[in-house]
């Protein structure tokens, strides 16, 4: 039995500068994991220590991806700019290991008819295995239709979209998960429990705002096991009437969500 490992992230030089030059209001949490110690450099490497950790835990392949928030917190040039050199970059890994590792697409959603096209050129081009998105763009949360462009092109192409969690907005973190001391507070809000019911709320409003409706071909992956959604499906399927959908909110996530 093969093991293939989904969330493996990366980042890159260009990419950490451009979160750095942020307003701090915009600055992710994980900027700071993902830019020092350890686990900064280990995110920068894709070469040799790379694949030796992976013998090392048993694992054949690693789905390459740009590490939370991606390029949705940036403004929407530098992120245009950034995403074809990230899915460049992530690209080239795989040619130089393709037996080792494969990619996830990072997509430019502040700017999200270039996204679009960008999807389309990395999984036709590139040979990438869809995308990666990371529920909001600064403030606009994923079912917005502004986004709406990328499902379709997502649809079409049968590319299935890795849903991953990012930091709740400052405000949220206000609220829920301050007080207990930084390090406490960064991480309550973000691995310990913030990311996840922050992924699942997003993926639920995808499902209230028609997204699978108009894109029926649509398929999202969800980690973490189902960002917390899956334990409250039940109580979730009392939105189906007032959102008047279709069906059950529970149908919805058993068919386009992994």
């Amino acid at each position: 039995m093969r093991i293939v490992a989904l969330e493996e992230h990366l980042t890159t030089a260009p990419v950490l500068e451009a979160w750095r030059g942020l307003d701090p209001c915009w600055q992710d949490l994980a900027l700071k994991p993902s830019s020092q110690g350890e686990s900064g450099g280990r995110l920068l490497e894709l070469g040799e220590q790379r694949l030796a950790a992976m013998d090392a835990a048993g694992v054949d392949v690693q789905v390459l991806s740009l590490t939370t928030p991606g390029l949705q917190s940036l403004v929407a040039d530098n992120a245009t700019a950034l995403q074809r050199e990230v899915n460049d970059h992530i690209a080239e890994a795989v040619r130089r290991a393709p037996g080792r590792f494969q990619g996830f697409a990072t997509l430019a959603t502040p700017a999200p008819h270039e996204a679009a096209k960008e999807l389309d050129r990395a999984v036709g081009q590139l040979g990438l295995n869809g995308a990666m998105l990371f529920g909001r763009t600064r403030e606009r949360n994923l079912d917005h239709r502004d986004n709406w462009p990328i499902f379709e092109v997502a649809d079409a192409l049968r590319a299935p979209l890795y849903i991953h969690p990012q930091a709740p907005r400052a405000e949220v973190r206000d609220t829920l998960y301050r007080g207990l001391g930084e390090e406490v507070d960064a991480a309550f809000a973000t691995h310990g429990l913030g990311w996840h019911y922050e992924a699942g709320v997003q993926i639920v409003r995808m499902i209230l705002a028609g997204v699978f409706d108009r894109f029926p071909d649509l398929q999202l992956i969800t980690g973490h096991w189902g960002e917390v959604v899956l334990f409250y499906l039940d109580r979730i399927d009392s939105l189906t009437g007032v959102a008047k959908l279709t069906r059950p909110v529970s149908d919805y996530f058993r068919c386009h969500c992994q």
